[in-house]
């Protein structure tokens, strides 16, 4: 550092390593949560539980494997949470308040909804939480083994295994898809 040079805050080292990996954690959350609002509350939250933990960061590290493990964590406190409140209305049986708003974030959802057919989307939202986000980063986010065994904090083969029974699982889900709509014989 050069005299005269000023030392980036806290908060710009962290803007200049969380902020890249924005729209990669959002595609996730969206993958999981499969609701706007619900991933955007999901990124949220990962950014905070990452800014508060961020002198634990280390430098030169990898960055995006340490902000999804976050993300992971901060989906099941959000699923955990979930099933122990009451059901609300569904957001689509909610009358709209302003009719013919343009929301930056609808044209969003709308590019990753028409990403994956809708049934593919239900299967996958079907999968058990741990099969699902070893898929949406392998298969969706395409990222190697061993950086999911880092993100998910366990052994390669576990990742193997997941990816296993969950393509497994949506094959079989698949499978009776295309059946329904003719695509195969039985």
């Amino acid at each position: 550092m050069t005299p005269g040079e000023r030392r980036p805050s806290e908060a710009q080292r962290f803007e200049a390593v969380a902020l890249p990996h924005l729209p990669l954690l959002y595609r996730i959350a969206y993958r999981l949560s499969s609701n706007r609002a619900d991933a955007e509350d999901l990124v949220q939250e990962t950014f905070l539980k990452a800014y508060r933990a961020f002198h634990q960061f280390k430098e030169g590290t990898n960055a995006k494997a340490w902000l999804i493990t976050i993300l992971r964590h901060a989906h099941l406190d959000q699923v955990r949470k979930m099933s122990k409140e009451p059901p609300t209305e569904a957001w689509d049986e909610v009358e709209p308040r302003h009719v013919g708003s343009k929301l930056p974030a609808e044209e969003v959802e709308t590019a990753l909804e028409g990403s994956l057919d809708g049934d593919v989307e239900l299967a996958l939202q079907a999968l058990p939480p741990q099969q699902k986000l070893a898929v949406i980063l392998a298969d969706l986010e395409e990222m190697s083994y061993e950086q999911i065994a880092r993100v998910l904090d366990c052994p390669v083969g576990t990742v193997r295994s997941r990816l296993h029974h969950g393509r497994a699982l949506l094959r079989r889900s698949l499978w009776e898809f295309a059946k329904e709509r003719g695509y195969v014989k039985s």
